[in-house]
């Protein structure tokens, strides 16, 4: 007998609620919330101002008791209430007031004013009393109170109506003010919310879509347009997602440099490796001089590719300084004397100077090891193309917030078109003898690298057969 499985059904993935919605339904709340607190504001005005009406009905009743008890007489009569209406006494002007119902009776609970029949229910009522009663959809007020001559015999009852239609009038054109109101409101509300969720949502869906276009081409040069006249927390994000994707474009272009620069400059030593050990495989290596000189040239080629790959994995740090070093400060007047010292102990051959212009510590934005290096990498240019005049001179001075350091030499010099390219990639002037010191072109570039990654400038001032100058511009560390 086959086993039946529990059918289990699947639930689709959870799909992102977009912020056009959310909007949308916070404007509903709000707005809701909105009309039920203007909603309990009107009945609480309106029952405050039922409450004043009862107070002036209270207050009308007990001018027109007052009067009526004063009447020398066992029981009411139309007589007494008419004798009230000869004198025009503030009882009956009372009485016949508009807005509210008068309705005199006897002992007995019998009405003797007005004439015409009360549009409500009499019962009789001793002690005073202010009721509040429903007439179809309006509230009526009704007042009772018991009538006492001056001997304190009961002589008949007063009752009083406010019909409020004053007031409900009011009501009515408030309401018919407030629905109004709240469906202009809610027009004007759905238009201004559509076109503010839009302008907000749009550079969200911008930037949304662009990174799903640099999703699926990370090469793509696009970036969010950003417009000044809009300076928000959304023009922000634009512009650190544009800064983002452009230190992602760096890095790529970095990486594809990099691929290029191995594949370039490690072709040669590669293939002269490989010529030597087929020339070995071959014959060479039964003649004892032919494999110690493959063994020797094989050894130097590996020995230059491996300073190839450190100085090309410089080259790719020299272009992360800004955001691995962004806080390093070094004082740049120890680091030189370092320098200058150190190649007076190892080139003896060579005469040093040094002018000092700072005559204290003056800190630099920079690190120390990157600030050795490149100080190396300009003295140790400087002794390479001095081949006959062995001087070296070091200068240091201060030009505003910039510290600035002069390295120079008196060898051969630069024509102007070779001192445009000194900077560049793998760029060697006599690659025959750069090939020989062991040079690949790269020490320069990385110096430069190195020397912008921090904010600072690297230049050269070179003339043919007199010597070059490299000058070196930090800013300084406040």
């Amino acid at each position: 007998m086959a086993i039946l499985k529990p059918i289990t059904k699947k639930t689709p993935d959870n799909q992102p609620i977009s912020l056009q919605r959310k909007w949308t339904f916070g404007s509903i709340v709000g707005v809701f919330v909105f009309i039920t607190f203007a909603w309990f504001l009107v009945i609480a005005f309106s029952n405050q101002l039922i409450q004043t009406e009862k107070s002036n009905l209270t207050t009308s009743m007990g001018t027109v008791v007052t009067e009526l008890q004063h009447l020398n007489t066992s029981d009411l009569t139309l007589k007494d209430v008419d004798r009230l209406n000869a004198t025009m006494s503030p009882a009956m002007q009372q009485i016949t007031r508009a807005d509210y119902e008068y309705s005199v009776y006897n002992q007995a609970g019998e009405q003797i004013f007005p004439i015409n029949p009360a549009k409500y229910d009499f019962q009789k009522s001793k002690s005073f009393s202010v009721q509040e009663t429903r007439q179809g959809s309006e509230t009526h007020l009704i007042a009772k109170q018991a009538l006492y001559n001056q001997d304190g015999e009961l002589i008949g009852y007063l009752q009083g109506v406010n019909t409020l239609a004053t007031l409900h009038a009011t009501f009515k054109r408030i309401y018919l003010i407030i629905v109004v109101s709240i469906v202009l409101g809610l027009i004007l509300l759905s238009i201004w919310n559509y076109w503010l969720v839009n302008y907000l949502i749009q550079p969200v869906r911008d930037m949304t879509n662009l990174a799903d276009e640099i999703r699926n081409d990370p090469s793509s040069p696009k970036r969010v347009t950003i417009t000044t006249k809009h300076n928000d927390e959304l023009t922000g994000l634009a512009s650190l997602l544009n800064s983002m994707l452009d230190q992602i474009q760096t890095f790529i272009t970095q990486q594809q440099q990099f691929v290029e620069d191995v594949s370039h400059e490690l072709r040669t030593p590669v293939a002269i490796v490989k010529g030597h050990m087929e020339l070995l495989n071959r014959w060479g290596k039964d003649d004892p001089k032919i494999l110690a000189e493959s063994i020797e040239a094989s050894l130097q080629e590996i020995s230059r590719m491996q300073g190839l790959i450190q100085e090309m994995l410089d080259m790719t740090r020299a272009d992360q300084v800004e955001i691995a070093f962004k806080k390093e400060h070094t004082d740049l007047r120890q680091v030189v004397k370092a320098v200058f010292g150190n190649y007076q102990m190892i080139t003896p051959d060579f005469t040093f100077y040094l002018d000092d212009d700072l005559n204290k510590p003056t800190f630099v934005n920079m690190s120390r090891d990157h600030l050795e290096q490149i100080l190396i990498i300009l003295t140790d240019n400087a002794v390479k193309y001095s081949q006959t005049r062995h001087e070296i001179h070091f200068a240091m001075s201060k030009n505003g917030h910039f510290v600035e350091v002069a390295i120079q030499d008196f060898g051969e010099g630069l024509s102007t078109e070779d001192a445009k390219h000194v900077f560049d990639r793998f760029y060697r002037v006599d690659k025959a003898r750069s090939r020989k010191q062991g040079g690949n072109g790269l020490g320069l570039s990385i110096a430069q690298k190195l020397v912008e990654g921090y904010g600072g400038e690297i230049w050269l001032e070179s003339a043919l057969g007199e010597g070059s100058i490299f000058h070196l511009k930090l800013p300084i560390n406040k």
